[in-house]
């Protein structure tokens, strides 16, 4: 395995974790499509199955492709673990069960993405392991919210889909107080653009699909956490025995992605702010949400967290539900489909989308309104995106 201290993050974007001469030679990292390994013999399956010698068994239990993936997203998330799964939800779901049990209670970002509010959801059912969704803008509101029973605080930033922040140092100073671990979910960033680990979170997660990947053809999940030793439990526990493992497949693919990473996420923050001033002028638009706004009410919590505001703008339209639909439906360059971080440009209706999931009340606290759409600006030339956006909005 390759590493450099020295590395910016761009050079170990491409070249962390791997070494041509343990490859034959191979420039990129070779594709292992396979299930199982061959042992010399008996005793050395044994010897690994017991842990007394590392090497390979059977991948659900390690791949020599995805080890590299995970070496590489923890270099670039500086951490000190990474592991690999088949979606965000199964990072998700893994690492939440990793840190509750029965009964326990979690403190999280309002505004979460819906299939982490259904989790939540079916952990309080199954097996009464509560939930608080607060904004996290302040110490003494996340303070307020700790009970006897909280094991950790979950925090989106920014969220999906209102674009609030939360301030980490914040988070982690009330966690500290509390003996509480902290998630982050760094999807909306990516690690180009936001390191929560450096503030002293205890893990990262993302949907790899999205940015990471940046091609919309992988489904994926990571995870990054700070303890080499508990990313190592939850190895040999909920990513073993729930099974929820990347394919070796998806993980090559992952690592051709985030080679262009840095380049990617420069374009698509420049297009976005383009976007935003655009959409802040327009006559039919309400309210624009974008981290990097300079009069967004946390513009000093996103100066001192990321690097720059990203590809992703939320807006409210003058109207209704209805208005909301019709522009969606005239929409032609841009493309109406959930997800995000990939080169085309897509929008979305969170209410009735990635949100439909939750309650209309618990949804109406989060700020995500009939008339909300969420906008993950692409690559295209910014022309002929503004272009689209034109022709929709002189539909309603």
């Amino acid at each position: 395995m390759k590493t450099n201290n020295n590395w910016h993050k761009e050079t170990a974007m491409i070249h962390e974790g791997y070494d041509s001469e343990d490859h034959q030679g191979s420039l990129a990292v070779p594709l292992y499509q396979t299930s199982t390994y061959v042992f010399d013999s008996a005793e050395q399956g044994e010897r690994r199955f017991v842990g007394e010698e590392a090497g390979n068994i059977y991948s659900r239990l390690g791949n020599p492709t995805v080890a590299v993936l995970e070496d590489r997203i923890a270099k670039m998330e500086e951490g000190a673990a990474g592991l690999a799964f088949a979606s965000g939800m199964a990072a998700v779901s893994s690492v939440l069960v990793h840190l509750t049990k029965a009964n326990d209670h979690i403190i999280c970002s309002r505004g979460i993405y819906g299939c982490t509010f259904g989790f939540l959801k079916i952990l309080e059912e199954k097996y009464n392991i509560t939930h608080d969704l607060i904004s996290m803008k302040t110490e003494q509101e996340i303070e307020k919210a700790v009970k006897p029973e909280t094991t950790c605080i979950y925090v989106e930033t920014p969220i999906n889909p209102t674009m609030e922040l939360a301030d980490l140092e914040a988070v982690v100073n009330v966690a500290k107080r509390h003996n509480l671990k902290v998630v982050v979910d760094n999807t909306f960033c990516s690690p180009y653009i936001q390191t929560p680990l450096t503030f002293g979170v205890d893990y990262v997660l993302h949907s790899a699909t999205k940015y990471i990947n940046g091609h919309g053809d992988v489904i994926a999940g990571l995870l990054v956490g700070n303890d080499a030793d508990e990313m190592a439990k939850i190895r040999g526990t909920v990513l073993k025995d729930f099974g929820g493992i990347i394919s070796p497949f998806d993980a090559w693919l992952l690592l051709r992605g985030i080679k262009t990473l840095p380049i990617r996420m420069d374009r698509h923050s420049a297009n976005a702010k383009i976007i935003f001033d655009y959409l802040q002028k327009h006559p039919k638009v309400e309210d624009v949400f974008y981290p990097f706004d300079d009069q967004h009410p946390q513009y000093e919590i996103a100066k001192k967290q990321m690097k720059m505001g990203g590809g992703l703008i939320s807006f409210t339209i003058k109207g209704g539900k209805e208005d909301a639909q019709k522009l969606l439906n005239h929409l032609s360059l841009v493309k109406l489909a959930v997800s995000l971080g990939d080169a085309e440009t897509l929008m979305q209706h969170p209410a009735t989308m990635t949100h439909s999931a939750v309650p209309k009340e618990d949804r109406e606290k989060m700020g995500v309104s009939d008339t909300l759409l969420r906008l993950s600006v692409g690559l295209e030339h910014m022309d002929d995106i503004m272009a689209d956006l034109d022709q929709a909005f002189e539909a309603i």
